[in-house]
């Protein structure tokens, strides 16, 4: 059994630290950190151990040990013992109470005639009852007869034994009860200085023992029987918490056979009758005894709290118990009660405290962590019981209320701990930053000092949480906050994490401005570096918005975090992974945009948005080749809307993914519809442009393959624009992608060349089919002098294309002498309003209906 509770007690520590790593791991579980859970069960258990140690849980325990007592299963009677009980018909047969001297003689005599081991008689016979006495004197003159005695109690009251005894034949009876005087231990053995004394039931069990010559010897922790120890009751020994004067001398705990059939019993009417089986006797422990009900003699017992009746014991059958518990253990080799050093307990104690706060750390829900907690004291009553069963008496209450307390306590904290703590990373949330804000306009109103706000938001997340999965971005945000914090280096400067991928951080008294920008810089520097998950590198940046307050004047903490908020998505429409300070006329700009945005999401719902088509045209026929998809809005409120006000901003909230799938959708279907109204001009190709929020999907392909099913088309006539900028971002994954979109049939162009940040030594390996030159280039082939210098990077990108076997199209064509410089320099196709501006459908069609040839 020890080596099973030390398993036991292994498993519980493994499973307390992989717990632990795993609410690290995952941190998605729990509110409060880990560590939080550990110190909690740590608190509790000490508490509950202090008030154990106090001897207040004593009550409870010994009534789980009568629990566990009384589910034990009973073992029979034992048959090495034989119990001669005095009835109430006894007594009323002999017409005498007490029984006279000669009875007992008598009784005596008729029991020696069998030849029994021993006979211990469980009656003071130091007083006479006559007739008969000399003849009871002379029958206990037998070396075999055992007789009771009462040693002096706090009373100064004894029952010394009858004359002519010897000492080796005489034991003391002192049963003793707890102080709800239900009997559980017994006293075996006493010495003094100068005297040892033996029980009644250990003289007993040693006269039946006398043929294996064993000595008695008795050590501080035990009572030595030949090689056989029986181990000593201490003060605190399972859940006892007793004073030591309690459990003087030699006490061992009562391990009971039954509730009622310890051992055989029979009367004295049937002994003095010659009723009982000789063989019952020869060579049996005897026990005489009263088992009359009159109160004296009777007592509690562990199975009398259960019973529906009278349930006590007579004092001769609990006799009988212990010698039948000594000679088991002795010759049987059974085990007695045996407990735990005070160290173990504890510790069984915490671990059980630990318990109940990981529970409480995983379980936010009332119901689930009752339920968890419930199944955690049955298995910990499970544990106890099955201890119990092999003589191991090992706490139960205290850990079961260590459970319980403990993930109460952890539940209550997390309940508290998080309307101001992030479940993610453990920093504060933004209703905690926001207070902690309030709280220092109100310290420092009347102070002249400065206070910064820095907004903080990773670019790119949204790609990196839905590439990677979001137990990534997960990860990745956790990281972030451990590296942000570390930069950190004053207890002016506060963390918090107040939204998805959003952190923000108060410089709660500056003495210079600069003070938040080089900060700013630190932060920005230290998120450059890459993280390493799961042996790949993650890259980002963060953009910073720093608002500061009025000095020396009220400020609305809420209001500045906006500012800051504002401040930095003005840093992300400059770029990225840069900061930017709130300006006045950001706040302008930011209630111009999300009313922008308000109209935009009604005007998608209302189908406010239209395609217009620009042609493209081929330089060589001067005949329209294809047309550009373009996206126009013609809101009722504000009338013509230009895309370069509010594609960004549908690029921002994510409404550009729908308006993409449109737009492709829309593309498509015009595209049929042409080549069925217009056979001659079935090799005409649509070209539609890719946004960045668009490119950054992880499913961009699946969607566009979706549509290409719904909407079959001739695929070599669909060609997807994406800007240079877009690959740099990633350029691994982006060539990956376009290899992706290639693999469907399309054509893919290359927009804005030259504008971007595009490495030519890359250029070779994209998948692409067409380079577009930017119309910042087309503008400055005039006649003049200084166009010389653009018609020459004009003429090295087109043979670079052609080089690259690409073809070339050229945008904001608008002269005939820019169609003229462009035909010399060989560039297959042109575009621009020289040609056409963007057209409705209607318009397009018409056009195309006209089959123009354009002259120059």
């Amino acid at each position: 059994m020890i080596a099973k509770l030390s398993r036991t007690i292994r498993s519980l520590l493994s499973a307390a630290a992989n717990s632990q790593r795993n609410a690290r791991k995952l941190a998605s579980s729990s509110v409060i950190p880990t560590s939080s859970a550990l110190l909690a069960s740590l608190s509790i258990a000490g508490l509950v151990i202090g008030i154990r140690q106090a001897g207040i849980l004593q009550g409870t325990e010994l009534i789980a040990f009568d629990s566990m007592m009384q589910l034990s299963p009973p073992l029979p009677p034992d048959p090495r013992l034989l119990v001669v009980g005095i009835t109430e018909d006894d007594l009323c047969s002999q017409n005498k109470r007490p029984l006279s001297d000669r009875v007992i003689a008598r009784l005596l005599s008729a029991l020696q005639k069998e030849r029994p081991k021993a006979i211990g008689l469980d009656i003071y016979p130091n007083i006479s009852y006559p007739p008969g006495r000399e003849e009871l004197l002379e029958e206990l003159k037998a070396n075999n007869v055992i007789v009771v005695t009462k040693l002096e109690d706090g009373d100064g009251q004894s029952i010394s034994p009858p004359p002519g005894v010897s000492r080796d034949r005489v034991g003391f009876s002192d049963f003793v009860l707890d102080n709800d005087n239900v009997l559980r231990r017994n006293l075996m053995y006493a010495e003094s200085d100068k005297e040892k004394f033996y029980s009644f039931a250990l003289q007993l069990s040693l006269n039946y023992l006398k043929d294996g010559n064993l000595s008695v010897r008795a050590t501080p922790d035990a009572l030595q029987i030949g090689k056989t120890s029986l181990p000593r009751l201490q003060e605190n020994s399972g859940g006892y918490q007793i004073p030591a004067a309690e459990v003087s001398g030699w006490q061992t705990l009562l391990k009971y056979r039954s509730a009622k059939q310890v051992v055989r019993q029979v009367t004295l009417t049937d002994v003095l009758n010659n009723k009982v089986d000789p063989t019952w006797i020869e060579d049996k422990v005897v026990l005489v005894g009263t088992v009359a009900p009159n109160g004296k003699n009777q007592f509690a017992t562990p199975y009398s709290a259960g019973a529906r009746n009278n349930n006590f014991m007579p004092g001769v059958v609990i006799h009988a118990q212990m010698v039948s518990q000594i000679l088991a253990t002795v010759l049987d080799n059974q085990r007695q009660f045996w407990f735990w050093a005070q160290w173990g307990e504890w510790l069984w104690i915490w671990l059980w405290s630990l318990v109940g706060g990981l529970l409480g750390l995983r379980l936010h829900h009332p119901l689930h962590l009752g339920a968890a907690v419930a199944i955690s004291t049955g298995g910990l009553w499970l544990v106890g019981y099955l201890a119990f069963v092999q003589s191991d008496w090992i706490p139960v209450v205290p850990p079961a209320i260590a459970v319980m307390a403990t993930s109460a306590g952890v539940l209550v904290h997390q309940l508290f701990y998080s309307n101001s703590r992030d479940a993610l990373t453990g920093l504060h949330n933004r209703r905690a930053f926001l207070q902690k804000l309030e709280q220092i306009n109100r310290q420092k109103r009347f102070q002249n000092v400065t206070i910064a706000i820095l907004f903080l938001d990773l670019d790119r997340f949204k790609r990196i949480n839905d590439g990677l999965g979001r137990e990534a971005g997960d990860w990745l945000l956790r990281n972030t906050a451990k590296r942000l914090q570390k930069q950190l280096d004053s207890k002016g400067q506060q963390l918090a994490r107040v939204g998805g991928d959003e952190f923000a951080i108060y410089l709660s008294a500056i003495d210079d401005e600069h003070e938040a920008t080089q900060l700013a810089d630190r932060l920005q520097k230290e998120l450059t570096h890459p993280f390493q998950w799961q042996g790949q590198d993650i890259y980002t940046t963060v953009s910073i918005g720093i608002a500061y307050n009025r000095t020396g004047s009220d400020f609305d903490a809420e209001e500045l975090l906006r500012e800051a908020d504002i401040a930095m998505y003005q840093a992300k429409e400059l770029g990225q992974a840069r900061h930017q300070i709130f300006a006045a006329g950001m706040r302008a700009q930011a209630e111009t945009r999300w009313q922008l945005e308000t109209e935009m999401r009604g005007a998608i719902a209302r189908r406010e948005f239209q395609l217009y088509y620009q042609p493209i045209v081929s330089l060589k026929t001067l005949k329209i080749s294809g047309f550009e998809a373009l996206i126009r809005w013609q809101s009722p409120q504000r009338g013509f809307v230009s895309p370069e006000l509010f594609v960004p901003v549908a690029e921002e909230n994510g409404l550009i993914i729908s308006i993409g799938q449109w737009i492709l959708q829309e593309a498509c279907l015009q595209m049929n519809c042409w080549r069925e109204q217009f056979p001659q001009h079935s090799s005409l190709i649509m070209s539609v442009n890719l946004s960045r929020r668009q490119f950054s999907q992880v499913d961009l392909v699946e969607q566009i393959e979706t549509i290409l099913e719904d909407i079959p088309i001739d695929r070599e006539r669909l060609k997807l624009e994406i800007t240079e900028s877009l690959m740099m971002n990633d350029f691994e994954e982006g060539l990956a992608l376009l290899r992706r979109l290639k693999a469907l049939g399309l054509r893919l162009s290359l927009d804005d060349f030259g504008t971007g940040y595009s490495s030519l030594s890359n250029l070779h390996a994209f998948p692409i089919d067409t380079l577009k030159i930017d119309q910042s280039f087309v503008n400055h082939l005039n006649e003049d002098r200084e166009s010389y210098k653009y018609a020459q990077i004009v003429r090295t990108i087109i043979m670079l294309g052609h080089n690259l076997e690409f073809d070339v199209i050229a945008e904001g064509v608008e002269t005939a002498h820019q169609v003229r410089a462009l035909q010399s320099l060989n560039c297959e196709y042109g575009q621009g309003y020289f040609f056409s501006k963007p057209l409705s459908k209607e318009a397009a069609t018409k056009l195309l209906a006209s089959d123009p040839q354009w002259k120059v």
